[in-house]
């Protein structure tokens, strides 16, 4: 199997067990005070980098570089990322309001920079859920791409992997470079242990900017505003079938 560099994509959001609230003037979640963490699916891409490297060997894996877009508190992430195993990070710096789009142009440079073999992203991020950037980034790079992952296999200079579509499993396979986007069943990340977390303070970190990488960001999206979902009303149990029709009827005013 030829040499590999696994370029990864790991992004800074609100942590999984918080508990989101819309800021006071509605234009999105409250974001200060609140604890921050790594995208879960961006976990499992980490992890799948690193489980390729055991399973082929250093030899065959020979660098595993994280790479985020973002304020200064990005490196937090990333220093999570290089605790777990990766060996090296690139912080692309910016306080914009970063869009799918323009993630996929500033990652572009960035693999035309590295020459990674492999990109794993995660396949969305838990704060937009936008599920764009891996299929745009393949496109900007006309790269082959294999989606919503759920087994990974690379021999030989070729990808295999087992997707997750609505009917069930496909299997896939192309050339490399390629483009990885990870499910949730694809791994079961492992945490830091301490030891890795002192050793990843002192692994190199890269920061460049936006105009560094020749990208302008442009915002194409405009938010008018965000309100919580309406409160769930207590259910209600019926006695009969003629009740709950009669409810459906006229009260939900559903039938």
């Amino acid at each position: 199997m030829s040499k590999l560099r696994i370029l990864v994509g790991v992004k800074r959001v609100v942590d999984s067990a918080v508990k989101v609230r819309v800021n006071s003037a509605q234009t999105g979640v409250e974001t200060a005070n609140v604890k921050h963490s790594m995208n879960p699916f961006d976990e499992i891409a980490v992890e799948e980098a690193i489980r390729l490297r055991e399973k082929h060997g250093k030899d065959a894996v020979e660098e595993i570089v994280a790479v985020s877009c973002g304020p200064t508190k990005a490196q937090e992430t990333l220093r999570t990322a290089l605790a777990m195993g990766a060996d090296r990070a690139v912080h692309v710096k910016t306080d914009a309001d970063l869009e799918p789009l323009s993630v996929a142009k500033l990652l572009s440079k960035v693999v035309e920079a590295e020459k990674p073999s492999l990109v794993i992203l995660g396949k969305q991020a838990i704060d937009d859920d936008s599920n764009q950037t891996g299929q745009m980034l393949a496109g900007l790079l006309n790269w082959p791409q294999a989606t919503f992952a759920s087994k990974v296999d690379v021999k030989d200079g070729s990808l295999e992997v087992v997707r997750e579509v609505d009917g069930g499993l496909e299997t896939v396979s192309s050339a490399l470079p390629a483009i990885i986007t990870t499910d949730l069943r694809l791994n079961e990340p492992r945490y830091a242990s301490l030891p890795n977390i002192m050793k990843a303070k002192k692994k190199p970190l890269k920061t460049v900017s936006p105009a560094d990488l020749g990208i302008e960001i442009k915002s194409r999206l405009q938010t008018l505003k965000v309100t919580e979902p309406a409160k769930r009303q207590g259910g209600k149990i019926v006695a009969s079938v003629d009740e709950l029709l009669d409810k459906l009827r006229n009260e939900a005013k559903v039938l």
